[in-house]
Order: structure tokens, then C-alpha cells, then sequence
């Protein structure tokens, strides 16, 4: 039993985990060395934070069916805290999806030339894939008719927040400046809405989902960021996992004949974009034999989960046709789970799913990678590689 009070390690030596700089510049990689597959729940050397990596221990923290973790959100977290009341997350969450959800229908049969126009013959990746959903989901992340100033910010966020390792190339003071400057172009545009009054039909993108499912008395400021949260899940976290599976599929010899869904499945478990789920006890409590209070901090990682060899046979390998049978539900969490778990999950995968099967149907797939290492941040982004497609003359998708 490990105790937070006495500092202990579940036996693991202290050493090189407690090189604080390192474990910043790959979180993960700590993680993995200290996991050991007897332990669900350890006191990291690492962070200083107790991590979980059991898929019983895991539901139990982000379930919280007994209250014993402060509630929380892993979407509509803002500066000022947790934007609320959970009425409204659940309102802008439902709105949102329906609105996304329409868009696909809609737009379903784009897909091929929005691939052949982005994707062929060469793309560089991951930006690639986050550029692609953005251009698919243009429209529904900023209505046309939105002011072009806003048009420009949100496209400068994306270059200069979303897309893989563009924070690196900016130093702190310049993404300060420019993040209030582009806060204050969305305050402008949230204020310019509400006095316009309420809307007539269906909202125009998520702007709108966002001040309508909030109230009116909610803070400008913080709808401004609940809305940066969307843009950060659909063009970010659907972007880098549209490029794991064309990485994983691309460096993995005939998976690309296997089902699309299996495809998606397996590279959300073999490479989880949401891969650290923070929360804080409210009380003490054993946790898997470990206790923990409210003095400790707890972090679920799903990417450990879904690799725990208890529970997935070869768990290291990239397998679709795992999912060809049942597969242990409670060893997979890609999208969290509980009562936050990720609104845009089934649409998420529709996307996904339609764009993996249009390139390993339509294209054959070459990858040139330096390296498969996570990039590992809020989000678990791949590394740099290159996609060449070249068109399968026969395909039933060709035009």
C-alpha cells in the first residue's frame, strides 16, 4: 500500500524519473518505463503524481459514481476554471454534435476530392490531417459570413496553437500577445452576436452553439475559449488521429485491406490523442490498494490502458483484425469515460472512418517516417512523416 503522505514508489528507485526537465519534454516516456503491470495505480517518481493505468481503477476515477474525485470537465476547462453549469456543457455538447453531425451528412460525398485536392500525391504530416478536417468542417467551425478579422484569427490560431509542435516555434511572450489579441477579436464577435439577439433556425457554426447553449449572462471572455476548445478538438485532436492511422496503416503491410473501422479503432488504442485524464481525490480513499487523499493529484492515462497485457493480447502491435471479435471494453477509453466523456465521439469516429476508408480504398498508401515516437502534449501528436497516394485505377470510388 502506498501512501501519499510518505512520498512512496511502489518499490521503483528513485533515479533518472526525478529529472524534472526531462519529464516535461517526454512525459510519456517516463510513464512507460515506470509502468509495471502489477501495479494499476503508482506513485510516479516521474510527475510526483499518483498514475493510473488499470482499466477497473481507470472507470472508477473518471466514472466517480461514489463522488469521491471533485467533478470536472476535460473539454470546458478555462482559465477562470470549469465553465458551467453542467446543464449548459450538456446543451452546447448536444448542439454542437447535431450541428457537426449535419454537416457530414451533408457533405458526405466531398470526401473523395478533398483527399484527391489535399492528400495527393504527397502530403506532409500531421499537419496535413488537421489542415484536411479543417477545410471539411470550415463552415461549420465559422460561418462565411463571419467578420474576415475573425476569419484571420482563427486561422492564425490554428498555425500558431493547433497544428503539431507550433507552440515550439513561438516564443512565450509571443503567444501571449497574440493570444489576447485574438481574444479580444472573439469577445468582439460574441458581443456582436448576443446584441443581435436570438437566432431564428439552426446556429450557423459553433460560435453560435456555444452563446446560445450558454445563457445569456454568461462571461464573453469565457465563451471566447470555450469556443478555442472547439477548434483545438475538431481540427487538432481529429487531425492527429487521422494521421496515426495513416501512419500506422502506411508502416504496417496489408492492414490497409482490413476494415476501416478496425483501422480507426486500433489506432485510437495503439495511439490515443486524449492520453491523460487529471483528477483530484476529494477525500482519502484506496484506490486499487494505494491510497490517496486531497492533497495528491491523480492522472489516468489511457495510454496505458490500452496496452495493459492483463487485458489485450500483444498489446504493443498494431492489429485491426483484434476487432473483428469482441475486445475487452473496460481496457478502452479513447474518447474518456463517465459522465465528461467526449460529446463528439460517434461523429468523431464517422469522420475518421469515411476518410480511412476513401484512402486505402481508392489510393495505395506509401509512408516515409523518421521515427513512430509520440509527440506528447495535451494531446498525443504523431511525429513528422510523408504520404504519397497513388491512385487505384479500379477503384469502385474513382471517378
Amino acid at each position: 500500500m502506498v501512501s501519499a503522505a510518505g512520498g512512496g514508489t511502489n518499490g521503483r528507485a528513485a533515479g533518472p524519473h526525478h529529472d524534472a526537465a526531462a519529464y516535461r519534454r517526454d512525459p510519456l516516456a517516463f510513464l512507460e518505463a515506470e509502468f509495471d503491470a502489477n501495479d494499476d495505480v503508482w506513485h510516479s517518481s516521474a510527475s510526483g503524481r499518483f498514475c493510473v493505468a488499470g482499466p477497473e481503477a481507470a472507470r472508477e476515477v473518471m466514472g466517480n459514481r461514489r463522488g469521491l474525485f471533485v467533478e470536472t470537465s476535460d473539454f470546458f476547462h478555462t482559465r477562470d476554471g470549469v465553465f458551467g453549469p453542467r446543464a449548459a456543457q450538456i446543451e452546447i455538447g448536444r448542439a454542437a454534435r447535431a450541428l457537426v453531425r449535419s454537416r457530414l451528412d451533408a457533405h458526405r460525398d466531398r470526401l473523395p476530392l478533398l483527399v484527391e485536392e489535399r492528400l495527393a500525391p504527397s502530403s506532409d504530416w500531421p499537419d496535413a490531417g488537421n489542415l484536411l478536417v479543417r477545410e471539411h468542417l470550415r463552415d461549420v467551425l465559422l460561418c462565411p459570413e463571419a467578420p474576415a478579422e475573425l476569419h484571420e484569427a482563427v486561422d492564425a490560431v490554428i498555425t500558431r496553437a493547433v497544428l503539431s509542435g507550433a507552440r515550439l516555434r513561438h516564443s512565450a511572450l509571443s503567444r501571449l500577445v497574440f493570444r489576447r489579441r485574438a481574444m479580444r477579436v472573439l469577445i468582439r464577435e460574441v458581443q456582436a452576436r448576443r446584441s443581435a439577439g436570438p437566432r431564428d433556425g439552426e446556429p450557423r457554426d459553433l460560435l453560435d452553439v456555444t452563446i446560445a447553449g450558454a445563457g445569456p449572462v454568461a462571461d464573453p471572455g469565457q465563451l471566447a475559449e470555450v469556443y478555442l476548445s472547439f477548434l483545438f478538438a475538431t481540427v487538432g485532436s481529429i487531425g492527429f488521429a487521422l494521421g496515426w492511422a495513416v501512419l500506422l496503416v502506411g508502416t504496417h503491410p496489408g492492414t490497409e485491406s482490413d476494415e476501416p473501422d478496425w483501422i480507426v479503432r486500433e489506432a485510437m488504442r495503439l495511439r490515443p490523442v486524449a492520453w491523460l485524464f487529471a483528477r483530484k481525490p476529494n477525500r482519502v480513499q484506496e484506490l486499487a490498494g494505494v491510497t490517496v487523499g486531497p492533497r495528491d493529484e491523480v492522472d489516468v492515462c489511457s495510454y496505458l490502458v490500452h496496452r495493459h497485457p492483463r487485458h489485450w493480447a500483444r498489446p504493443d502491435e498494431f492489429t485491426p483484425r483484434r476487432w473483428a471479435r469482441s475486445v475487452p471494453d473496460p481496457a478502452y477509453l479513447p474518447f474518456g469515460f463517465g459522465p465528461h466523456t467526449c460529446a463528439g465521439a460517434t461523429v468523431t469516429m464517422t469522420l475518421l472512418v469515411d476518410l480511412i476508408r476513401i484512402i486505402t480504398r481508392d489510393w495505395r498508401l506509401s509512408v516515409t517516417a523518421g521515427g513512430d515516437r509520440p509527440r506528447p502534449g495535451p494531446a498525443l501528436a504523431p511525429p513528422r512523416f510523408t504520404a504519397e497516394l497513388h491512385a487505384r485505377v479500379d477503384s469502385p470510388g474513382r471517378r
